[in-house]
């Protein structure tokens, strides 16, 4: 099937990024205008704090009798303008970074993160993946940057992988995963954890990142007459490579990298063409001790990554507010 050829894969990921990249770029064209007005507001509002009080009242005021017909220029709105005047003295970042997404974007920033380099992150990640405003905002929620920029990752990728897919494969992996969209029971087996993260793919692809072609799972292979299941398999056309995922209910223990380091064995030999990398394994279990995870990969042959993962259904009410709906989920990805 052409669905499950590596290569058919690659020409339609590079066909909808390019229509993708098109479109973004004439949106952004006129977004950049917009925050950059913004910006030039904000200096000026702020350069003219003594006017007192009501002086933000009366711009608003003022605007709307000048330009009846335009929206955005609430007092709640130019108030963020200064806000983000003030929060980005360096009108050169403002112009080649942050101006890069929408306003609104912008503003879940604003209100949601403190520091400049977290800032500038999540700026990057919204301009790589397409992020909607919810996304973005699910994102930060879940600890995005916590859990992908700064984590402490467990993998044997860099011994194991070229340079640059090793480094490529470290930042695509997170640490733990968060499978929020899991209704959560206190007995659930592997089976139940698969099937679950299947029905709702859509939030799983978001969970992974960029770039995961689902292909199947319990995926048959067949070596040497004897048959294994593959838990989840996935094509990333970033790494061009495949992933096998495995999940464990309880604790890592060493014998599970060596199972998986087997299924990669198996997966490079049966379905690796010779135009993919080096297929990838990412072991997923509730809960892992570093050591013994680090020193169960020291001597693997394939690239394993190790990290833990998270079911939780008691989420705060405010946070479940700004969750993004399974529909903004699946039109963002489509």
């Amino acid at each position: 099937m052409l669905s499950n050829n590596s290569q058919y894969l690659s020409i339609i990921e590079t066909i909808k990024s390019e229509i993708m990249n098109s479109q973004f770029k004439a949106t952004m064209s006129v977004n950049r205008e917009l925050v950059l007005l913004y910006y030039n507001i904000g200096c000026i509002i702020n350069e003219n704090k003594t006017w007192g009080n009501k002086f933000i009242e009366n711009l608003a005021r003022d605007i709307k009798l000048a330009f009846p017909d335009s929206k955005g220029y609430s007092v709640r709105n130019l108030k963020y303008m200064a806000k983000f005047a003030e929060e980005y003295p360096d009108k050169e970042f403002v112009q080649q970074v942050v101006a890069q997404i929408p306003w609104g974007h912008n503003i879940v920033l604003l209100d949601k993160i403190t520091d400049t380099n977290k800032r500038k992150w999540y700026i990057e990640k919204c301009t790589e993946n397409g992020w909607s405003r919810n996304v973005l905002i699910h994102q930060i929620a879940s600890g995005l940057y916590e859990r992908q920029a700064i984590a402490e990752k467990i993998s044997n990728f860099e011994n194991r992988l070229p340079a640059v897919q090793s480094e490529l494969a470290i930042q695509t992996m997170k640490d733990p995963y968060i499978f929020d969209f899991i209704p959560f029971k206190e007995d659930m087996r592997e089976r139940d954890i698969e099937n679950a993260l299947v029905k709702d793919i859509t939030k799983l692809l978001l969970e992974l990142g960029t770039g995961f072609a689902f292909l199947g799972n319990q995926y048959h292979l067949n070596v040497g007459g004897d048959d294994f299941y593959i838990d989840l398999l996935f094509y990333n056309l970033n790494l061009q490579c495949y992933v096998v995922i495995e999940l464990k209910t309880g604790d890592f223990k060493p014998e599970y990298a060596g199972q998986l380091n087997f299924y990669l064995s198996a997966v490079d030999g049966i379905l690796k063409k010779d135009t993919d990398n080096p297929s990838i394994g990412l072991l997923l279990c509730k809960n892992k001790n570093n050591l013994v995870a680090e020193y169960s990969l020291k001597d693997m042959s394939k690239p394993i990554g190790i990290s833990e993962y998270k079911i939780t259904n008691n989420l705060p009410k405010e946070l479940e507010k700004q969750l993004p709906s399974v529909e903004d989920i699946q039109n963002r990805i489509k």
